[in-house]
């Protein structure tokens, strides 16, 4: 809020400067073309800095006006985000506690569709917080380390993850960056690797090799026309699963604006995501 007050009178003073360097220069030319008396030059400038100061008077009323308006929204947008975040809570504990009570196979399926589409209403509600972030705040650049976030990202998804087979060949890391958003591309990526892994013999392999994080997982190769439109907004490569298909073009948005180069590849019997940490590896 304070860099567009700052911006916003800046942008003033460099108006107003222009401004009265061009009048100046009409006048001198003015002055030497015509013969203007020097009166009229006085006078001229008068009326000059007279509009100027009316002018900072008024956009500094303007400026009031958008920053209430500014911080109303922003107040309106976190309200709205928590709000959401109430229900989605909700049906989590409660179908957690439907499930230990039910015994009939298909009513247990159904809750569990259920639980799926309140998965990925939860990820959309974290994903849409942190792009709000992004526009209405500042985001801090933060110390880090690799490891203690991708076990906190793990830890988040013990209940889904089930009988999965993770495999980690990671060093630990110091990383400088967006702290908050570079927990989103983890949660998006190993959630992704979770929820399109082989369903008979489900493996993710997360590894480190120079500075470029690998996440594989065993199961259905993606399209190789689709490779290069994954990243893109509410794309969706089977329209049966459940999905929002906004994470991965969240996750590319975070490693543009960080310069962490990202690929996705089809190798052997699964994906592979890549990402070159270099450019956000803490400096000794």
């Amino acid at each position: 809020m304070n860099f567009k007050r700052l911006f916003f009178h800046l942008s003033n003073f460099v108006l107003i400067f222009f401004l009265l360097l061009l009048i100046l220069f009409l006048n001198s030319f003015l002055t030497i073309r015509f013969d203007f008396l020097q009166n009229s030059i006085v006078f001229t400038l008068f009326l000059s800095l007279l509009g100027s100061i009316l002018f900072l008077i008024f956009s500094k009323k303007i400026l009031k006006s958008l920053l209430t308006s500014d911080e109303s929204l922003k107040n309106s947008i976190k309200n709205t985000l928590h709000e959401l975040n109430i229900p989605t809570s909700t049906i989590k504990i409660n179908t957690q506690l439907l499930k230990k009570n039910i015994s009939d196979e298909k009513t247990l399926q159904r809750v569990e569709r259920i639980e799926k589409a309140n998965e990925s209403l939860f990820e959309l509600y974290k994903n849409m917080e942190y792009e709000f972030q992004k526009v209405l705040e500042n985001i801090d650049k933060e110390e880090f380390y690799l490891l203690e976030s991708i076990n906190k990202t793990l830890d988040k998804f013990e209940d889904i993850k089930k009988d999965t087979k993770i495999d980690l060949n990671l060093k630990d890391l110091s990383l400088y960056s967006d702290y908050k958003g570079f927990l989103i591309v983890l949660d998006n990526l190993i959630s992704n690797a979770i929820k399109y892994n082989d369903k008979k013999n489900p493996y993710i392999k997360i590894e480190l090799n120079e500075n470029i994080l690998s996440i594989f997982n065993k199961g259905e190769k993606i399209d190789a026309k689709n490779l290069m439109l994954v990243f893109d907004r509410f794309f969706q490569e089977d329209s049966s699963n459940i999905g929002h298909g906004i994470g991965l073009a969240v996750v590319k948005e975070y490693c543009d604006r960080n310069r962490v180069a990202i690929n996705i590849n089809n190798i052997e019997d699964g994906v592979k995501i890549s990402l070159n940490l270099k450019n956000i590896v803490k400096q000794a």
